[in-house]
């Protein structure tokens, strides 16, 4: 398992990637650094997006497709969406999360694990809904 530093603003945690997940992590390390936006989103519950569009997220190759994919993440989980109902996304769960769009129910590839700094994902939510986007880094420890 890999170590990723994920900085928003002035928050600072700490994910480990998951195990059940091959294809989704060696391709999204390959991005590292990565810098991105942090919306609330619109259909989910208490979640962060980063919306993709037609972004695809290749590994050797091949656009990443689903593994160890659920609808139901657990706080301080990320998952990644490859698209298909919705556009490809990136979804952070800060409290109770049903992953959806207006399509209905959708299934991400639970690829990160935040294991350090949980207890500031409230803050990070609240901060993104009242205050706006919040720009994003993801960096390999």
């Amino acid at each position: 398992m890999s170590r990723i530093r994920i900085t928003a603003g002035s928050l600072v945690f700490i994910a480990e990637t998951h195990p059940d997940a091959p294809r989704t992590v060696a391709a999204f390390l390959q991005l590292l650094p990565y810098r991105q936006k942090l919306i609330h989103v619109r259909w989910s519950g208490e979640a962060c997006w980063v919306p993709l569009g037609e972004f695809r997220l290749l590994h050797e190759g091949e656009p990443v497709g689903f593994e160890n994919h659920t609808s139901h993440p657990s706080r301080g989980d990320f998952l990644f969406y490859p698209g298909g109902y919705s556009e490809t996304e990136i979804i952070l769960a800060y409290g109770g999360c049903s992953f959806a769009s207006r399509m209905g129910p959708l299934a991400g590839n639970h690829f990160l694990t935040i294991v350090e700094g949980q207890e500031q994902l409230p803050a990070l939510g609240e901060r993104v809904l009242w205050q706006g986007a919040q720009d994003v880094l993801f960096e390999l420890l």
